[in-house]
C-alpha cells in the first residue's frame, strides 16, 4: 500500500530541491551497494534495490516527479503510472543505462566505456613516469638545479614503433575485429546490460603481431637512459612534486608522451624548521645579554644578521625577522618570516676571576647565594590550645 512506502526523496537520502546530478549521484551509490548481483541471496538488499530504483524513475522523470510533489505516492496508485516494472510500478522512460553501464562494468572487471566516449585504440596519452630527488634545506628555499639520469622509452628505430619485423605488418586482431573492445552482455531486472571492455587479445590496439621485431621484442620500444634538467622552483616543500611535460613513457597510437613528475626529498637542517613559508630556529644569549641588551648574531638563510637585543630579556622571548622565511611558490618576491626563540644560556666552567665577580654581582642584586632558607623542621612549634576540659583537669589537680 501507498501509505507503507517511504518518501522517495528520503529512500536516495536527497533534498527535495535536489538536481538531476545529485539524483542520479545517490542513486547509483545506492544501486551500487544493494544490486542482488553483489549481494546474491540478500533478500533485504533486493527489497532496498527495488525502492530505491523506483524513487529514482519517479524522480528523474520530470513529469512522474512533478506529480509526486503534487500528489505524493496517491499520484500512482490504481494503475496511474502503468503496468509492469517492481510491483506494478512502469519503468518506462527511466534511463538507467549509463549508471548500469558503470555498475557492471565495476562488478565484471570495470573499464567499461561510457556511451559517447572515445574507443579505447584511439591516441592515449603515455603513462607518467616518478623519480625522486634529495636536496638541502637552501636549495628548498633558494630554487636550484638538477640532473637526474632517467631510463626512457623511444620509438624503436628498426620497426619505427610498430613491434613488426621489417617487412611485415601488425594484423588486424580478429577477437575485436580491430575495434580495441569487446562487448559483453549480462542478465539485470531490466534485461539484457551490456558492458564494453577493453580487449585482452590486444590491449585496445586493434592490431596483434605475428611476427615481431627482434630489436625491440615487439614492444616497439626501446629504452635509453637520459639526463633530464630539472629546475626547483624556490619555496617548494618536501613531497611536494616537479612536472615536466612530455618526459614519460610514449603514447600510444599516436598519442602525447605521459609527463616526468619529480618528487622533491628536502633534508633536515640542524638549526631551521619550516612550516608553510615560514622558519623557526633557537638562538643561544648569555645572561650578561639578556641582562644588559646588546647585540646579538642570529643565523638566517640569507647570512647572518645582527638583533639587538633589549635590557630585561626573560628566556623563551621570541622575535619575528620580517622577510627572512620561505618565498612563496607563486611569487617568490613574497616571502614569509623567520621566528626566533632567544634561550639563555648557563656557563658550566667558569674561572675563578668569574666565580667572585658572579658572588659580588649576586651579592648587590639580592644575595641569593646566602640566604637563609627555612622549612618545616625549622619553623617553631606552635603551643596547642587547650580546651575547657583540660582546663577543668589542671584546676582539679591543683
Amino acid at each position: 500500500m501507498a501509505e507503507s512506502k517511504r518518501d522517495y526523496y528520503e529512500v536516495l537520502g536527497v533534498s527535495r530541491d535536489a538536481d538531476d546530478a545529485t539524483l542520479k549521484k545517490a542513486y547509483r551509490k545506492l544501486a551500487k551497494k544493494y544490486h542482488p548481483d553483489m549481494n546474491p541471496g540478500d533478500a533485504e538488499a533486493e527489497k532496498k534495490f527495488k525502492e530505491a530504483s523506483e524513487a529514482y524513475a519517479v524522480l528523474s522523470d520530470a513529469e512522474k516527479r512533478r506529480q509526486y510533489d503534487q500528489f505524493g505516492h496517491a499520484a500512482f496508485e490504481n494503475g496511474a503510472g502503468g503496468a509492469g516494472g517492481f510491483g506494478g510500478f512502469d519503468f518506462n522512460g527511466a534511463d538507467f543505462s549509463d549508471i548500469f553501464g558503470d555498475i557492471f562494468g565495476d562488478l565484471f572487471g570495470g573499464g567499461g566505456a561510457r556511451r559517447g566516449g572515445r574507443a579505447s585504440n584511439g591516441p592515449m596519452k603515455g603513462a607518467n613516469v616518478r623519480k625522486s630527488v634529495r636536496i638541502t634545506f637552501e636549495e628548498a628555499v633558494f630554487g636550484c638545479e638538477k640532473e637526474l639520469d632517467v631510463v626512457l622509452k623511444d620509438p624503436c628505430p628498426t620497426c619505427n614503433g610498430t613491434g613488426a619485423k621489417p617487412g611485415t605488418s601488425p594484423e588486424t586482431c580478429p577477437k575485436c575485429g580491430g575495434k580495441g573492445q569487446v562487448v559483453y552482455t549480462s542478465q539485470s531486472f531490466f534485461g539484457t546490460v551490456q558492458n564494453v571492455q577493453t580487449c585482452p587479445n590486444c590491449a585496445g590496439s586493434g592490431k596483434v603481431i605475428k611476427d615481431k621485431c627482434t630489436s625491440c621484442s615487439g614492444t616497439g620500444y626501446v629504452s635509453s637512459k637520459k639526463k633530464i634538467q630539472v629546475s626547483i622552483p624556490a619555496g617548494i616543500d618536501n613531497g611536494q612534486c616537479v612536472r615536466i611535460r612530455e618526459k614519460g613513457e610514449p603514447g600510444v597510437n599516436g598519442g602525447p608522451r605521459g609527463d616526468l613528475l619529480v618528487e622533491v626529498n628536502v633534508s633536515r637542517h640542524p638549526i631551521f624548521q619550516r612550516q608553510d613559508m615560514h622558519i623557526f630556529s633557537v638562538a643561544p644569549i648569555s645572561f650578561a645579554q639578556a641582562a644588559l641588551g646588546g647585540d646579538v648574531r642570529i643565523k638566517t638563510v640569507d647570512g647572518d644578521v645582527i638583533y639587538t637585543v633589549k635590557p630585561g630579556t626573560k628566556t623563551d622571548t621570541k622575535v619575528r625577522l620580517k622577510g627572512k622565511g620561505v618565498p612563496s611558490l607563486r611569487n617568490k618576491q613574497v616571502r614569509g618570516d623567520h621566528y626566533v626563540t632567544l634561550v639563555i644560556q648557563t656557563p658550566e666552567k667558569l674561572s675563578p676571576e668569574a666565580k667572585e665577580a658572579l658572588k659580588k654581582f649576586d651579592e648587590l642584586s639580592g644575595n641569593t647565594l646566602n640566604q637563609e632558607i627555612k622549612t618545616e623542621e625549622d619553623k617553631p612549634a606552635h603551643k596547642k590550645k587547650r580546651g575547657f576540659m583540660e582546663k577543668m583537669k589542671e584546676a582539679f589537680d591543683e
